[in-house]
């Protein structure tokens, strides 16, 4: 069983609603099934009830297993206090809330037609991949390097031109865009727009006046973000709220509301929180920022470039107010890979391309030389015998995969094109 099947059960309202009970024996009535808003937190909110013969409005989680709730931790998470009731398929043990009262656990998978499940399962059994999945290994090598070739600078064009706009929405300020796009990649895909918001707030003659003193960078980002507008108990961040009060007023700045940074799901090295004080930290090091990373032309000047330190706080928390294991909150090798792949070698290549210079040869040998990048796409093209040998084949195969297989474009793809041949 698969926790999605559940959502898609609860959600459609696919369950026998005159056979539930909780494990306790209490019958359920179900007034509301919830929001299925698909953000952090509980899996439905607002939902509405009668169990046994109380009344409840709130939270409710799903999970294929009861246990799975000390598995996410959620017993620690103040977003599930308010969960009214725990939806799972097998019940394996009992849950409770922080304040030691129990949740009422509802098993489905006695509610649930047999019948309904096998459909599902058939409908989300494996399909082919790709079109070609059988054969791709056939294709000639010679052609496939050609054709890699040809799919890194089309991934590189088409992030080229997302630079160019934004250059030009920036008043042709090379400083400022190099600001922006570093910060969406920080940001990574969870919190990128939210990042490249927050760093768009804040002139860059703000960061160049404020940059040499790294706590006021800091208070400049989690400001904006709206991460100082509540009480603390810490002396750190009651710091920043003061130097904060004083940069809205100064520089006439405001907090973006609603700035909808993302925790959840995420692991804590990557929570915003530090990925902010991390980017704060290195334009606290860098004068000129854009000058700097133009002359990055070797993963050994790269790593000398992001080796930067935080805040002490920092290595001690995660959150404000939440004392963590303490530990050096350092980019890691395998993040400084990903921006270089994702911002510096896309704002190098397009910086040149302005200058009408060509560094094509360059992009492809600096590449190759950083570690493929991993996720399932690469994983599967390995399991067809596709190499993944760097991150100039990763960013290749990614390519091939968005713009050609998952399209069904085999007429444009040169593989296709072969493949028919033969």
């Amino acid at each position: 069983m698969k926790e999605i099947i559940l959502h898609y059960l609860w959600l459609h309202r696919q369950v026998d609603v005159t056979r539930l009970f909780t494990t306790k024996g209490e019958k359920i009535e179900v007034f509301q099934f919830g929001s299925y808003l698909q953000t952090s937190g509980p899996d439905f909110f607002n939902a509405q009830m009668l169990i046994g013969d109380q009344k409840w409005a709130g939270n409710i989680e799903i999970h294929v297993k009861s246990s799975d709730w000390y598995l996410h931790h959620h017993q620690t998470d103040i977003n599930y206090d308010n969960v009214i009731l725990h939806v799972v398929w097998e019940h394996d043990t009992e849950v409770y809330r922080k304040d030691n009262s129990e949740i009422p656990v509802l098993e489905l998978r006695n509610s649930v037609d047999r019948f309904l499940i096998q459909r599902i399962n058939s409908l989300l059994a494996a399909k082919q991949w790709i079109n070609c999945e059988n054969s791709i290994a056939s294709v000639d090598t010679f052609l496939l390097e050609n054709w890699k070739e040809r799919l890194f600078f089309e991934r590189l064009e088409e992030r080229s031109v997302g630079i160019s706009q934004l250059f030009e929405s920036l008043q042709q300020d090379w400083e400022a865009t190099f600001i922006a796009v570093l910060a969406k990649n920080f940001g990574l895909n969870t919190n990128g727009e939210a990042f490249l918001n927050i760093l768009k707030e804040i002139p860059v003659a703000v960061l160049r006046k404020e940059r040499f003193e790294k706590i006021n960078l800091e208070a400049l980002f989690f400001g904006i973000a709206g991460l100082l507008e509540q009480n603390f108990e810490d002396n750190y961040p009651r710091q920043l709220q003061n130097i904060w009060n004083y940069s809205q007023i100064k520089y006439g700045l405001k907090a973006i509301p609603n700035a909808y940074l993302q925790f959840y799901k995420l692991r804590p090295d990557n929570f915003p929180t530090i990925r902010l004080a991390q980017l704060a930290a290195l334009f606290h090091q860098s004068s000129n920022f854009f000058s700097l990373v133009n002359q990055i032309d070797s993963l050994e000047k790269a790593m000398a470039f992001f080796d930067v330190k935080v805040s002490d706080y920092w290595n001690g928390h995660y959150n404000f107010d939440r004392q963590s294991k303490s530990k050096e909150r350092k980019l890691s090798p395998d993040f400084i890979e990903l921006l270089l792949i994702n911002a510096i070698i896309p704002l190098q290549y397009t910086y040149s391309k302005k200058l009408n210079k060509d560094v094509s040869e360059e992009m492809i040998v600096f590449l190759q030389k950083l570690k493929a990048e991993k996720n399932v796409i690469l994983d599967k093209f390995k399991t067809l015998g596709i190499e993944n040998k760097n991150a100039y084949d990763s960013q290749a195969l990614l390519q091939l995969k968005k713009k050609y297989c998952d399209t069904k474009q085999c007429l444009k793809c040169a593989v296709g094109i072969q493949l028919l041949k033969k």
